[in-house]
């Protein structure tokens, strides 16, 4: 067996923070120097990639405005994968050359990347942005039920599981769904709330697979995007991604900030999240809407109404109380 410790990263190269990203690295150091916790840590990570993703469904229905939902993802891998290439190459890092792992992160690929990005973008064809953010909010919750199913998480605590349906609960309370009832029982319904599924089995396979086996975060997030791009690039003719293109800036934009900060800069922080927390870190989906909220009120002067503070309080609450069970 080879030694794990061998296959570490050296001790200057993990003390050292993973890409531009400065969350983790100042909790690293607090840790180090028996400042901050690793919950904290997690917390701010938690933050970090709420916000990078939280706007993702915004840039996507306004790439949809000049581009086919195909095209949409293969843009936003083409351009994390450069970006993360570009990170890999400064810290002079090395994308693994064994097979086996490549099989693995072209697993973690398809139903993180590929399959959801997808469903996404065409479910936001036929549904609002906030409904795909309520269907995208299950994800922690298929990511407990297909863990359990498989059997690599089965001690799930009543007091972690509060958490994930207190914060399922919080989001309803935010986007009050019931109110879209039509648009969650379409086709695009369906589309984001298997795209939800995909991530939660993303969530387990990664956590289990992937994360902890001695590659830093830079290298795992490489990788999987690496892969997810080549398994597009394949399949894209197939699926209208060469189909004529409608050239507006603002749509051109919109998917370059969701390749390079939903994408690229996203999965640096979620594989670091996961190899801290496991399948506790899809609890981000909870955070989503808060961002979306808060955006809306920032940017478009959309009203904060009592209920949407509430659901947010809620939804705090919840991931507060899966972080403690964590």
């Amino acid at each position: 067996m080879v030694d794990r410790l061998a296959m570490r990263e050296p001790e200057c190269a993990r003390r050292r923070p993973y890409g531009p990203v400065s969350p983790w690295s100042v909790a690293e150091r607090g840790q180090a120097e028996g400042g901050p916790s690793v919950a904290r840590g997690s917390f701010l990570r938690l933050a970090a990639l709420a916000v990078l993703w939280g706007s993702s469904f915004l840039w996507i229905a306004i790439a949809l405005r000049g581009l086919a939902p195909i095209q949409i993802v293969l843009v936003r891998l083409i351009v994390g994968t450069v970006l993360l290439l570009g990170i890999t190459s400064a810290r002079k890092l090395r994308l693994p050359t064994d097979r086996g792992l490549w099989l693995r992160l072209a697993i973690a690929a398809v139903f993180g990347n590929v399959i959801p990005y997808t469903l996404f973008a065409i479910a936001e064809q036929r549904v609002d942005s906030s409904v795909a953010g309520v269907l995208n909010a299950t994800t922690p919750l298929w990511t407990i039920l297909i863990g359990f199913t498989v059997g690599t998480d089965r001690k799930v605590s009543g007091e972690k599981l509060a958490g994930f349906v207190i914060g399922f609960l919080g989001t309803l309370v935010i986007f009050t769904p019931w109110e879209s009832g039509s648009q969650i029982a379409s086709w695009g319904g369906l589309a984001a709330l298997m795209a939800g599924a995909s991530y939660g089995v993303g969530y387990v396979y990664m956590s289990h697979q992937l994360a902890g086996k001695g590659l830093g975060p830079i290298v795992l997030s490489a990788g999987q995007l690496v892969a997810a791009t080549c398994i597009l690039v394949v399949i894209a003719p197939f699926l209208g991604g060469f189909q004529v293109v409608h050239m507006r800036w603002d749509a051109l934009l919109a998917v370059v900030m969701l390749g390079a900060l939903a994408t690229g800069m996203a999965y640096l922080l979620n594989y670091r999240l996961i190899a801290d927390e496991g399948t506790t870190a899809s609890v981000v989906t909870y955070l989503l809407p808060i961002v979306a909220v808060v955006l809306g009120a920032v940017v478009l002067g959309e009203p904060l109404t009592v209920s949407v503070l509430s659901g947010m309080v809620i939804v705090l609450a919840g991931v507060a109380l899966t972080q403690r069970a964590a």
